[in-house]
């Protein structure tokens, strides 16, 4: 029930207007958005390389109304991945298809999303691009697919709850697409998801042990213990190297357990968002981790 109204309340055009333009509501984002300017994510991942973390940045930002606002968000990425670069960090981008105009027009998404990808190629770096409800889920795995195939290099997510989960799983480490695993951040119908968390968690589980016996190179992206003593009981089953996939976390949830996992010698990458479009964002985890919510009202 509290899952479900966050999700809503995440929804809410008045309340993120008043949340994203006050300055109480940036307050208490901090804790999950590393920042409002680039300079200020740059600045995370360099703590998290002093840390011997990685780190995918995301430019927060998602249903654009505008094909400026869409390409503006491209060039943000590009401005990003070219700081990477000069600033030595390592890091890649996370970008959302809908924050490139996917709600316009498939081909302008399309246009943006191949110009990140093109500049990545050009300094040897990764897309990922994130998954958002299931009304984008085709497309986007259609489009991700297509500029995969056409050479450049680009990855996307897969989301435990999802029934079709583990049929676009199969297709696409048969490609040698690189994937991110997650449980999965909407409020879906039964008809599309698993409700139950136990069944979600399952999935996860199942999934989790397809991709990383697929011989690629795939994300394990959890906060979720028991998800993470799950993975490392298979891999240390299977033999399966600690460079061979990376377990991924989100930037101010769980810090102890992300140093935790590096100091075990497991490979970690830190998802830094930032940027004044955080509402949706930050109530999307809030929803996730009963956890979040009683952080913030404790410290408040």
């Amino acid at each position: 029930m509290l899952r479900a109204a966050l999700i809503v309340l995440s929804r809410n055009a008045r309340l993120r207007r008043a949340m994203e333009s006050g300055r109480w509501g940036r307050r208490l984002s901090a804790r999950f958005v590393a920042g409002l300017h680039r300079e200020d994510a740059l600045a995370v991942v360099a703590a998290c390389n002093q840390a011997g973390l990685s780190a995918t940045l995301d430019s927060l930002g998602e249903n654009v109304a505008s094909a400026a606002d869409a390409r503006a968000a491209a060039d943000d990425a590009i401005l990003l991945l070219q700081a990477l670069q000069e600033q030595r960090l390592e890091g890649n981008v996370s970008v959302k298809l809908t924050h490139f105009g996917l709600d316009l027009a498939t081909e302008l998404a399309e246009e943006n999303l191949r110009a990140v990808a093109a500049q990545a190629a050009a300094l040897d770096n990764f897309v990922r691009v994130d998954m958002e409800g299931s009304a984008y889920t085709s497309r986007t795995l259609e489009m991700v697919e297509r500029l995969y195939r056409a050479g450049l290099p680009v990855g996307t997510v897969l989301q435990a709850y999802l029934h079709r989960s583990e049929a676009d799983l199969r297709r696409l480490v048969a490609l040698g697409m690189r994937l991110r695993l997650v449980k999965g951040a909407y409020q879906e119908p039964a008809a599309i998801a698993l409700q139950a968390k136990r069944e979600v968690d399952a999935n996860f589980v199942r999934l989790m042990r397809l991709l990383l016996a697929s011989g690629g190179y795939h994300a394990i992206a959890t906060h979720d213990e028991r998800m993470i003593a799950a993975t490392l009981d298979f891999v240390r089953e299977q033999r399966i190297p600690p460079a061979a996939f990376e377990f991924q976390m989100l930037y101010g949830i769980r810090r102890d357990l992300q140093l935790r996992l590096r100091r075990e010698g497991w490979r970690v990458r830190i998802y830094v968002p930032f940027g004044s479009a955080w509402y949706p964002y930050f109530m999307r985890r809030l929803a996730e981790r009963p956890a979040n919510l009683l952080f913030l009202l404790k410290n408040l």
